[in-house]
């Protein structure tokens, strides 16, 4: 469905991620959580929250979306990215997607994400998302690939792309 080798898709190819890549996972999600980096207190303190952090993350994911599907974003066969997606039967939701501080502000994000809307679109189902307050950037991209703000709060804002509304190959 997303691991697609057309031209859309280009030479990024995003496939289901095994034991193996649980290194690299661990490692993006450090990159990914900066906000993690100000705590107070030794770096090995530091280290050892973030590991706790991904391990809540991925103890809630399997908790809450037991039939969640994680992804890796390769490009080159190099691992840049991932992508953790309920594809559930009222909608698709985008739970993690994060990259590399290499790759990131290249549309490789776009690219996953128009993968996704095509998806959603064959099955005729929305796409929905949350993103928290403190993530403007993220809030941008998916407003510019035509998500809907659908509820809102202080922390955070749950987004929703429907099947037939306009796809934008700009991110502003």
């Amino acid at each position: 469905m997303l691991n697609n080798n057309s031209n859309d898709v280009g030479d990024l190819v995003v496939r289901p991620s095994g034991a193996t890549d649980g290194p690299f996972l661990h490692n993006l999600y450090h990159a990914a959580r900066p906000d993690l980096q100000w705590i107070d207190g030794e770096q090995e303190l530091v280290e050892e929250v973030i590991a706790q952090q991904f391990k809540v993350q991925e103890q809630g994911t399997g908790e809450s979306y037991p039939n969640a599907m994680h992804f890796v974003v390769e490009k080159l066969g190099t691992p840049i990215g991932a992508l953790t997606a309920d594809f559930g039967t009222n909608e698709i939701r985008v739970l993690y997607l994060a990259f590399i501080p290499a790759a990131r502000g290249k549309g490789y994000g776009r690219t996953v994400l128009q993968g996704v809307q095509k998806a959603a679109e064959q099955v005729r189902c929305p796409v929905a998302t949350v993103v928290w307050a403190n993530n403007p950037h993220a809030r941008r991209h998916y407003l510019a690939l035509g998500f809907q703000v659908e509820e809102s709060n202080v922390a955070a804002e749950r987004l929703v792309w429907y099947p037939g509304q306009p796809q934008s190959a700009l991110v502003s």
